[in-house]
């Protein structure tokens, strides 16, 4: 069945791909590369099982959306589960939870030096699979986002969006600014990823962090030393500007007036309300509700910027097979399909 013949009001089959669409990658106008990845997450692990979680769940959507109408229909796939990735990331596990047992404390452990540096030279070829599989997909025409797995997992994106343009900025939805210089002596840690962004991309012109609401002194150090290219938006500061009288769509509008007019988004499930997304490997209370985060994606494209490319991230499966988690994943990541298809035309 081609795409213009499904019937989007209908069950899907089980093994029907993302969203319950029949649309194959060489077909779809946007492509999903699914990333089964979580080898640094440092509380809760699980993150590695969110795509194939989030593509189950996105099979009970309603495609049919009040601001959007069919974006489905522009055509949207996600690639299949890489079974190499999955056994890099098993290995690598192994390898990361000695480390993370002694909180990156390794000494003149020499077993433990070898474990870190495993980890780290499977984070480097994870970023290079990344930036093969995005680079691939764009040069034939595609438009691409990243499912992870934990948040380290968009770097190789981040830097093929670089390649082909000079300057954009960075939406960066999250609970932390993950602004950590190899944490735990992790240099690909899912802690690290906007710091690595910062440090190696510099077509990145500038970070805008949003909903804030747990991160370190260094952290802020690091913002301070940015001089501007790092835009923090805490989440209590967001709160008390609405308890102020602000509306949200004025709040959007001015943390959005700080982007260059391309726009990458990076969206970190546990910048969510933790009653969104309980099982997430770092969940942190406060954040966005679901309609502020859409609203927030809405007026990226309203506002006039173009979203280039787009990562989600931390969903990790609940318990017992509650999906729970990925159902929200899954809508989240709809409206960000269907904004980024907008934005482009």
């Amino acid at each position: 069945m081609s795409t213009a013949d499904h019937d989007a009001d209908a069950a899907p089959p089980a093994d029907a791909g993302l969203f319950g669409l029949p649309t194959t990658p060489d077909e779809a106008r946007l492509v999903i590369v699914p990333v089964p990845w979580d080898a640094t997450t440092s509380y809760r692990p699980g993150t590695s099982r969110g795509p194939a979680a989030i593509r189950t769940a996105s099979h009970q959507l309603d495609l049919y959306d009040a601001d959007l109408g069919e974006p489905w229909r522009a055509g949207i796939a996600m690639l299949d589960i890489p079974d190499e990735v999955v056994r890099w990331n098993m290995s690598a596990r192994v390898d990361a939870e000695k480390v993370i047992e002694v909180g990156g404390r390794i000494g003149d452990d020499r077993s433990l030096a070898q474990s870190l540096a495993r980890v780290n030279d499977a984070g480097a070829r994870l970023n290079r699979h990344v930036y093969e599989t995005v680079d691939h997909h764009i040069r034939e025409g595609k438009l691409v986002g990243v499912l992870g797995g934990d948040h380290s997992v968009p770097f190789g994106a981040i830097a093929r969006m670089a390649e082909s343009h000079d300057e954009f900025g960075i939406l960066h939805v999250d609970a932390h600014c993950d602004l950590r210089d190899a944490y735990e002596g992790f240099e690909w840690s899912h802690a690290s990823i906007m710091f690595n962004v910062i440090k190696k991309i510099p077509q990145v012109r500038r970070l805008v962090q949003v909903g804030i609401r747990d991160f370190a002194k260094r952290e802020a150090d690091a913002v301070a030393a940015a001089h501007g290219r790092v835009v923090v938006h805490h989440d209590a500061a967001l709160a008390e500007r609405g308890f102020a009288g602000e509306t949200w769509r004025q709040i959007c509008d001015s943390l959005l007036g700080d982007l260059p007019r391309k726009v990458y988004i990076s969206f970190d499930i546990d910048g969510l309300d933790p009653a969104l997304c309980p099982s997430t490997g770092t969940p942190v209370p406060g954040g966005l509700s679901f309609q502020q985060a859409a609203y927030l994606i809405k007026r990226v494209v309203e506002t006039g910027h173009t979203i280039i490319g787009f990562d989600l991230n931390e969903v990790v499966p609940g318990e017992g097979g509650n999906e729970w988690d990925a159902n929200v994943g899954a809508r989240v990541l709809y409206k960000l399909c269907g904004w980024t298809l907008r934005s482009q035309g």
